[in-house]
């Protein structure tokens, strides 16, 4: 097992940390017998790091002192990442809340917005962020970017997305991504849409030649509804509000919940082979 000196941190600022021959035999899954996704980490290694970001790099740090070739970091995609961003809203629990279901009393519900980056290419979720109600959806984009390690191939997100800094964010950090972003009604071409089209100014002039509907099929915006899915799927398995009452246990809550759902998602994931 894995054992911290508590006292000698708060006293010295020191961590000692130490595995035993038993947990370094356990810390990869063994082979699966039955099918679905082949698991990554043993439960010993998920307990011991719960798998999130926030102790990924000081994990990987403690394994590479103690010379340990051990994984501490999930398994990449295998490819770039098609990307789909939406947000809902998540209901606040509390004592408040409590005391108005109780009573009846006629109270505002409270709630955080939840934004998540989605891969359509394996199904995980790849980053979230909670915010307050009314922050701007595209405000988002960028830190969802920031959480994000692989190469994105390609964006989808609805019209909110439509905002100059979105492809700024995305022309910065993924130069060659193809963003799928529906124009809005009133959009009108750049300055330079006849020498060197940017990509929203071909959506536009796509939508105006074949219309909105026909542009949502042939540009693959459809495929907006995976995301959607996943929202659904969400509330029902996790629910759709938080337990906490502080906003750094409601994000640890959210990033928690997102694994969640992507253990959940590898565990029942079939492992489908072309026979003909």
């Amino acid at each position: 097992m894995c054992a911290f000196t508590g006292e000698a941190l708060r006293q010295r600022d020191s961590l000692t940390m130490w595995f035993t021959d038993d947990a370094i035999a356990a810390w990869k899954a063994a082979l699966r017998t039955t099918p679905g996704g082949q698991q990554h980490y043993s439960d010993l290694a998920i307990t011991t790091a719960l798998a999130l970001r926030q102790t990924e790099e000081l994990i990987g740090s403690i394994l590479q002192l103690l010379g340990l070739e051990l994984p501490a970091q999930p398994r990449p995609t295998g490819g770039p990442i098609h990307l789909m961003v939406d947000s809902s809203g998540l209901k606040l629990g509390g004592p408040g809340e409590w005391l108005a279901g109780k009573h009846g009393t006629s109270r505002r519900r409270l709630w955080r917005k939840l934004n998540i980056g989605f891969d359509a290419v394996t199904g995980r979720i790849v980053a979230s962020i909670l915010t307050e109600h009314d922050v701007d959806d595209a405000s988002q984009v960028e830190p969802l970017l920031d959480r994000i390690a692989e190469p994105v191939d390609l964006f989808l997100g609805d019209g909110g997305y439509d905002r100059t800094g979105v492809y700024t964010a995305l022309d910065e950090r993924h130069p060659d991504a193809k963003v799928i972003v529906p124009p809005h009604a009133d959009a009108v071409l750049s300055a330079t849409a006849d020498t060197n089209p940017t990509q929203r100014d071909r959506h536009i002039q796509a939508i105006a030649d074949r219309g909105r509907m026909a542009w949502q099929r042939d540009s693959g915006y459809n495929q907006r509804a995976k995301v959607e899915g996943l929202f659904a799927r969400w509330k029902q398995v996790i629910g759709d509000g938080l337990c906490f009452h502080s906003d750094e246990a409601r994000a640890t809550e959210v990033t928690i919940a997102a694994q969640v759902l992507n253990r959940m998602l590898d565990l029942g994931r079939p492992d489908s082979v072309r026979v003909a």
